[in-house]
């Protein structure tokens, strides 16, 4: 006479054995694709750094300047405009506001016009000449030399606080952001950042600071000269094996 099976019972699991759902990493914990190219690696930085410095050994800032005065003039009035229409404006500007009292003092509608070709020379004049007076009245005429204080100056954001700091007095407070250093960071995969300020602060953190100045005015060149917004000159790039952006035209 056959006897009836036993259904199996599940086996007891001991505390703490039993498995857990696999967790779906959060956005916190996703490695960065940067991370996963290897577009930070310190050996790939360099040798970024290394073409860049062998395109442009003599790269400088493009604004013709005679001080740290009129660099920072010409700073402001180059927010969306060319450094070739600024040094135009600043051929003339200069000779008839030769200094800091004379920007401070002078007829708001005259210098609107004096600076008009820049682009949105009305602000850029409440700009200038809260800059100028600041100047005068808080730091004895001289353009300040920390970050700290060449902020507190009307019109004076990191960009323009970078490059007076670091072209007209050799001082590395950060890196310059501007269009084309934050164009040529995300290409070549050195930040994944659109901020310009959180992408300052992922370069100062694999650029060595002895190279800050120099790499902002050679990734300015590059991207002027090869790296274009639109339809990169790929072909004629020296970093074109090193990069991977999706705009790539090679």
């Amino acid at each position: 006479m056959a006897t009836k099976s036993r259904k199996r019972q599940p086996a007891k699991q001991k505390p703490g054995s039993q498995k857990s759902k696999r967790a779906k990493p959060t956005k916190a914990s996703k490695v960065s694709k940067a991370a996963c190219a290897g577009g930070t690696d310190p050996r790939r930085v360099a040798a970024i750094l290394a073409k860049l410095e062998e395109a442009y050994g003599d790269a400088t800032c493009e604004l013709k300047h005679e001080n740290a005065f009129q660099l920072l003039i010409s700073t402001i009035l180059s927010a969306q405009c060319t450094d070739v229409r600024v040094n135009q404006v600043a051929e003339t500007l200069y000779k008839k506001y030769p200094d800091a009292k004379a920007f401070a003092y002078a007829t708001p509608s005259e210098l609107e016009q004096d600076i008009r070709p820049t682009g949105f020379f009305r602000n850029k004049t409440k700009s200038v000449m809260g800059a100028s007076k600041a100047i005068i009245e808080k730091f004895g005429g001289q353009v300040p030399r920390t970050m700290a204080e060449i902020l507190t100056l009307p019109g004076v954001a990191r960009k323009t606080g970078n490059v007076v700091l670091g072209t007209a007095y050799g001082i590395a407070s950060g890196v310059v952001v501007d269009t084309h250093v934050l164009r040529l960071s995300n290409r070549l995969d050195l930040s994944g950042n659109e901020d310009p300020k959180k992408v300052e602060q992922d370069l100062m953190e694999i650029i060595p600071r002895e190279q800050w100045i120099k790499f902002s005015h050679q990734v300015i060149w590059h991207g002027r000269r090869v790296c274009h917004a639109r339809k990169p000159k790929c072909i004629e790039c020296n970093m074109e094996s090193l990069c991977y952006a999706k705009d790539k035209t090679v």
